[in-house]
């Protein structure tokens, strides 16, 4: 699954360095982040280099990324893709694919979360070796629990130097369920596809609807589109911020 390294990432756009890959809005906040393909690239780098040197995960290890429509999330996906991991998350959205849930009596090795799943999933977050908070708003978090490490502050330890990371083989399994990377970029590819996505199209993306990867990342950027994510979608706006 090519598109899904922070090297494909980057070589997206080599001659539109300066436009975005990846948009997140928040209209409820007013926040606006833009990512060009170098800037994700970099993220992806660093979030790479947290569980490869701060873990010590190699490929095949477990990751559960609980985690909404996010550039931040954007980053620890393609981070741990980018080192042959298997990464299980739980859309609430999955339009007939099959939801791939944490679960089961083994640990994973690391486990991303946002501090509001975590109250809300208490019971459901799985045990794992390294446990990130991830926020969703600028800044550090404030208060911490015990067990749990800021990602944010984490991640930053970590250059964003895109090193040399292990081949991936289209028969490695993607997913702890044995889904493969093959499989999934293949998905990437028929979705895109379905969508009409070209290189250069742009996708607007509501993330209360869509939290499947698949759909709000992996679709657009295996085909070189790039991505709208909102948050708290104002649909009053919808027809303007699509104009723009």
């Amino acid at each position: 699954m090519t598109a899904s390294t922070p090297v494909t990432v980057a070589a997206h756009a080599p001659r539109e360095v300066d436009r975005a890959l990846f948009t997140y809005l928040d209209d409820a906040t007013g926040e606006r982040v833009d990512l060009t393909a170098h800037q994700l690239g970099e993220w992806a780098a660093r979030s790479a280099g947290l569980l490869r040197d701060g873990c010590r995960l190699t490929a095949g290890d477990r990751v559960a990324v609980l985690l909404p429509p996010h550039w931040r999330t954007a980053a620890v996906l393609l981070g741990a893709w980018s080192l042959g991991l298997a990464v299980s998350f739980r859309p609430r959205a999955t339009a007939g694919l099959a939801v791939l849930e944490p679960g089961g009596d083994m640990p994973y090795d690391a486990v991303f979360v946002t501090p509001e799943r975590l109250d809300d999933w208490l019971e459901d977050v799985p045990d794992g070796t390294h446990r990130y908070l991830v926020g969703t708003k600028p800044g550090p978090l404030a208060g911490v629990p015990v067990g749990w490490l800021d990602w944010s502050t984490e991640v930053l330890r970590h250059g964003d130097a895109v090193p040399h990371y292990t081949a991936i083989r289209s028969s490695d399994a993607a997913t702890p369920d044995g889904t493969t990377y093959g499989e999934w970029g293949g998905l990437a590819r028929e979705m895109a596809q379905m969508w009409d996505l070209r290189a250069g199209d742009r996708l607007l993306v509501d993330a209360a609807e869509h939290e499947q990867p698949l759909k709000w990342l992996l679709a657009p950027l295996s085909v070189g589109a790039s991505v709208v994510v909102c948050a708290n979608l104002d649909r009053s706006t919808l027809d303007t911020r699509i104009a723009a």
